[in-house]
């Protein structure tokens, strides 16, 4: 990660043999595949159901992809052209919270972690962020040491844990809450 100036962090260049861009509406079946992919592999990682989102309209993922500015998902393509990973921001619009985002639904395809590829995609989302927030929040279940590592390298501290945020298939998960603050931001 590199800054230019201070308090502006910028996103890490991208794993061999990935690209990763916003996506666009054009995108939904890949983004709809991908997702669904996600929350049935990995259901203590994300607050959606699969069952919830798979009865979505085809509306749903479209409008996820044609969201209102700075919202955004990003998505890590392989040079064959597959969707291979995805991360979303979403920014806070209350008058006393707008200077808070959120980095959400954070997923890459089993063959491809360990590559960068899901650095490269919280880059992309924490360089976006900065442009349009001072303080971008996650939510990692507690379990997951993979990604408290990756998110811990980029600069976001923990504030909180949420005792039985989720209910999976009979069980608790709990939830650390992480946040990267921007008016303090270092190179690292």
């Amino acid at each position: 990660m590199t800054s230019d100036q201070p308090g502006v962090v910028q996103s890490s260049p991208p794993a061999a043999g990935v690209r990763v861009r916003p996506l666009v509406e054009e995108d939904w079946v890949a983004f709809r595949a991908l997702r669904l992919v996600a929350l049935s592999d990995t259901p203590e990682a994300f607050g959606a159901s699969h069952a919830e989102e798979a009865a979505q309209p085809d509306t749903f993922f479209r409008s996820s992809l044609s969201a209102e500015e700075p919202n955004r998902v990003f998505g890590a393509f392989s040079d064959s052209g597959d969707l291979v990973g995805i991360a979303g921001f979403r920014a806070t619009f209350s008058a006393k919270s707008r200077h808070k985002g959120v980095l959400w639904g954070v997923y890459v395809v089993a063959g491809w972690r360990g590559d960068g590829v899901g650095r490269a995609l919280v880059g992309a989302v924490i360089a976006h962020a900065a442009r349009h927030v001072l303080v971008l929040q996650a939510r990692v279940v507690t379990t997951n040491r993979a990604a408290h590592s990756l998110y811990a390298r980029f600069g976001f501290a923990p504030y909180g844990i949420e005792s039985k945020a989720l209910y999976v298939n009979g069980q608790f998960y709990d939830e650390a809450l992480l946040a990267l603050d921007f008016t303090q931001a270092t190179d690292a």
